[in-house]
Parts: structure tokens; C-alpha cells; sequence
């Protein structure tokens, strides 16, 4: 099996590069997904956060209100390390329990969508690292127009995180997503291409 970590700063096009990966065949764990599950009501993940942060951060149905919860953790780097310290553990126990479990149901290739994965240290767990980019005024355009954030978080969430140019240098596939959806379908098969050869030859090994 062959375990790919697949990151980008936010709003560079994980989710599309992703999906495109699990045409191919790929099984995809997203970190936000887990993020969510992490959250849900009643688990111990909600406790905190409404521990830590208020009834303010809940929603009308008693889920918590993303957006206000973001908006008060992008607006302070430390609230939004105390968010990520309550997440990210529990987001690491959820993620290895799937990745064990895909690995059991023979899963040829494994790709983890993480934002923070260089953030959160973890770049060595995975056989190859992926990177999705696009330029920051492309990146703040689709915040604000396709997803419906303020100017100001926009920003704020773009500038929470690693630059870009940071990342290119780790990682072992660049993908640029700033042309058509053509070209961004061409460098995915490109790259996983590149990653079945690989995981045919750890086959082999084995």
C-alpha cells in the first residue's frame, strides 16, 4: 500500500484534486471530515470546544456554528492554536483507525487530505507527499466568492498558514491548480501514474 499525503494552502483545490484521485481508484481520508466527527454533538471533542469557547460558539440546533467558531479562531493565532490543540489529536486517533482499516480491505493506495500536514509535523508518516497550489489572489478569490467568507477572515485564514513556497520544497509532487480543469485532470494522471508504478514495485519487494 502505498500512503500519500495530499496538502495545500486553503482554497487551492485539495477537494477537486482528491476526488480526481478517487476516480482513479484511490481510498481518501479527509481530514476535515474527521475534523467534523471530532465535533459532532456529544463527543468529547464538542465538550471541550463549548468548554472552552461558550454557548456562543453553538448554532441555533445546538451544533457548533462553524462560522463564528472559525472567525474567532483565525482572528487570534492563540485561539486557534487552543482549537487545533482540542482537534488535532483527536482527528490523528480517527485518521490511523481508517487508514489501518483500508490497509485490512487491501487498499492499493491510501491519500490523506490534510491542510496542516507540514504545520502539524506529521509529513514523515506517508510514502509521498502531494501538494496542490495556486496563486494567493486566486485562493482569496474563491474564499470570498465561491464560499461566501468576508474579506477579512479570507485573509486571515490564508495568512495562518505555512507559505506555499515552504511546502513546494517538501513535497515530492507539485500539482498547479490555477489553469482548466483539463489540465488540473492531466497533472492527476500524471501523478498517479507515478504512484501505482511505485506501489507496484513495493508489491514486488514484498
Amino acid at each position: 500500500m502505498v500512503y500519500v499525503g495530499l496538502t495545500g494552502n486553503i482554497a487551492s483545490g485539495k477537494s477537486e484534486v482528491s476526488r480526481l484521485l478517487a476516480e482513479h481508484g484511490a481510498t481518501v481520508v479527509d481530514a476535515d471530515v474527521l475534523a467534523r466527527e471530532a465535533v459532532e454533538p456529544g463527543t468529547p471533542g464538542f465538550e471541550r470546544v463549548v468548554a472552552r469557547w461558550g454557548r456562543e460558539v453553538l448554532a441555533p440546533d445546538g451544533t457548533l456554528d462553524r462560522g463564528r467558531l472559525r472567525h474567532i479562531a483565525f482572528g487570534d493565532g492563540d485561539e486557534l492554536e487552543a482549537l487545533n490543540s482540542i482537534l488535532h489529536p483527536m482527528i490523528g486517533k480517527l485518521r490511523r483507525a481508517r487508514v489501518t482499516e483500508a490497509r485490512k480491505q487491501g487498499a492499493s493506495v491510501v491519500v490523506y487530505v490534510a491542510p496542516l500536514l507540514f504545520e502539524r509535523h506529521i509529513a514523515r508518516e506517508f510514502d509521498s507527499i502531494i501538494l496542490v497550489d495556486a496563486p494567493r489572489e486566486t485562493r482569496l478569490r474563491r474564499l470570498v466568492e465561491q464560499r461566501g467568507i468576508g474579506m477579512d477572515d479570507a485573509m486571515n485564514m490564508i495568512s495562518a498558514q505555512m507559505p506555499a513556497e515552504l511546502k513546494r520544497a517538501r513535497a515530492d509532487f507539485v500539482i498547479e491548480n490555477d489553469g482548466s480543469i483539463e489540465e488540473l485532470e492531466q497533472q492527476v494522471n500524471d501523478v498517479w501514474q507515478r504512484l501505482t508504478v511505485s506501489e507496484e514495485r513495493s508489491s514486488l519487494a514484498v
